[in-house]
């Protein structure tokens, strides 16, 4: 099981280096010959007979799809509705792609992607949804609704995923009571993004599997006490364009042997909150800091025991190079990179 979880994790660090990706979805070149039960709209290429292209081909509907195809692709259209028996003769379908059409929650009609019982992968971001579809397979994976209008993600929507391991929310118009319960149960999920939604505090109920929590630009204004701590596999927490303040940090919430990368940017902080020497990346930028306190950083510094900070951002504060303590030398000894303008 350990080897499986660092090739997960090793490729969702490749994959979100960034807090979006697009997918690369190997577009066949063109011309392209299809197989010959492909439907006239779309391309089944011959080394390739289990998928079909049918993405930016202004289509306004889903294409009868022939048996056989276990991922389909139909990105970038004019598609409205998923209408009932779309899907007959592929319910062992293992991707469905349906990013940047015109869907809407009450044109999802039954009998279509809940009958997908094989579906690993459902990428259905920069649609009209006001609520997530279902019921969704078990065998689901990865789940991706970015840039929807989702305001309801009701607590069972996620219920029996024990292979989940994605999850993309952001976007969206979720409050934290709208998310409440949402993921309890899940025992592999790695990484949730729920940024660009209307939380006031970090989500509930994360499961301790999670590596990944990213929740810039909300209305957080505080953390609650031993948040981090209940997430021990925690390494990249990112909670910049927020509403942070001193008093909404409790002491100590961030000092977890976990965490790589912290990134408190772009809030309201007057000093630099107390961090684990493990960690590897601090953004403190644009924040209302004045004083450089080494001991938030290190407790005490010796040949054996500094930060591993590697990255540290203070520009946009009330600091500058002189007010680094005589020896933080001793304590940042392994920063590569401490920007203050």
């Amino acid at each position: 099981m350990f080897p499986l979880r660092v090739f997960l994790f090793g490729g969702l660090v490749s994959l979100c280096v960034c807090q979006y990706y697009d997918y690369d979805f190997g577009l066949p070149p063109e011309p392209v010959q299809s197989t010959p039960s492909c439907v006239q709209e779309c391309e089944c290429p011959f080394n390739f007979p289990t998928a079909m292209y049918c993405n930016g081909r202004n289509l306004k509907f889903i294409p009868i799809v022939p048996t056989g195809i276990k991922y389909l692709y139909l990105q970038d259209n004019l598609i409205e509705e998923i209408k009932p028996g779309v899907f007959d003769n592929v319910t062992d379908l293992r991707w469905l792609v349906l990013d940047n059409n015109i869907i809407t929650s009450d044109k999802i009609q039954s009998g279509t992607i809940d009958k997908l019982g094989k579906l690993e992968k459902l990428m259905f971001s920069n649609n009209k949804l006001t609520k997530p579809p279902g019921p969704l397979s078990k065998s689901l994976d990865e789940l991706k609704l970015i840039g929807n209008q989702l305001t309801s993600f009701p607590s069972g929507t996620l219920s029996g995923m024990e292979n989940l391991t994605s999850v993309y929310l952001s976007k969206n118009q979720l409050t934290s009571e709208s998310l409440a319960g949402a993921f309890k149960g899940l025992k592999s999920l790695m990484l949730l993004d729920v940024s660009e939604n209307k939380l006031k505090k970090l989500p509930a109920g994360v499961p301790p599997s999670l590596l990944m929590l990213y929740a810039d630009n909300n209305e957080i204004e505080s953390i609650s006490g031993g948040y981090v701590a209940k997430l021990p596999e925690l390494q990249y927490l990112r909670v910049s364009h927020n509403k942070l303040v001193d008093s909404g940090i409790p002491a100590g919430v961030f000092n977890v042997s976990s965490l790589l990368e912290l990134d408190l940017s772009f809030n309201k902080l007057q000093t630099i909150p107390e961090v684990n020497e493990a960690l590897e990346h601090l953004y403190l930028q644009v924040n209302q800091i004045s004083k450089f306190d080494l001991g938030s950083i290190c407790k005490f510094s010796s040949p054996v025991n500094y930060s591993k900070l590697k990255t540290l951002r203070l520009d946009g504060n009330n600091l500058t190079h002189s007010s680094m303590p005589d020896d933080a030398s001793n304590c940042l000894r392994q920063a590569s990179e401490i920007i203050f303008d």
